[in-house]
């Protein structure tokens, strides 16, 4: 398996795959995160923030965000170890957010909002992986999964 960490897309398949409607949700994104050592950002600013720093500014503007879009950060956590699998570098973190489809991930991720918010992510990421995940329709009826699809209001 060939992994490939990306700041911003550069497939345009993917980038059309994204348009299109997608799964029923909710929407789990799992993002596997890997932060450069030193924030470097896009227009030339001098910063002494890490990249783990600069992101972090990014996480706080985007936790408020994403509720403007039926959304929730669900977790987030360092990756302290891998216990099974090879992969040359281990990532720093994973986020998963919650969206209620596809769609309002789209949106938030071209409102004025995000893209304001998203120079600290370009700024603070060397990398990361998006997965699109779908927890199955028979796990809907879990008591905190009930709660969680009340709160993006399905």
């Amino acid at each position: 398996m060939k992994v490939i960490n990306e700041v911003m897309p550069t497939d345009p398949a993917q980038m059309q795959a994204m348009m299109e409607k997608g799964p029923a949700g909710p929407v789990f994104m799992v993002n596997l995160l890997k932060f450069k050592d030193q924030a470097e950002y896009e227009d030339g600013r001098e910063t002494d923030l890490t990249g783990r720093q600069a992101y972090g500014l990014y996480g706080a503007a985007v936790a408020g965000i994403i509720r403007d879009f039926g959304g929730r950060v669900f977790f987030a956590a360092d990756a302290t170890f891998l216990s099974l699998g090879q992969v040359e570098e281990l990532w720093d973190e994973v986020a998963i957010a919650v969206y209620p489809a596809r769609a309002d991930l789209l949106k938030m991720s071209t409102s004025e909002a995000w893209q304001t918010a998203s120079v600290h992510r370009a700024a603070g990421l060397a990398g990361q992986l998006n997965i699109e995940t779908v927890m199955p329709k028979a796990l809907h009826s879990l008591p905190w999964i009930q709660l969680l699809l009340e709160d993006l209001g399905k």
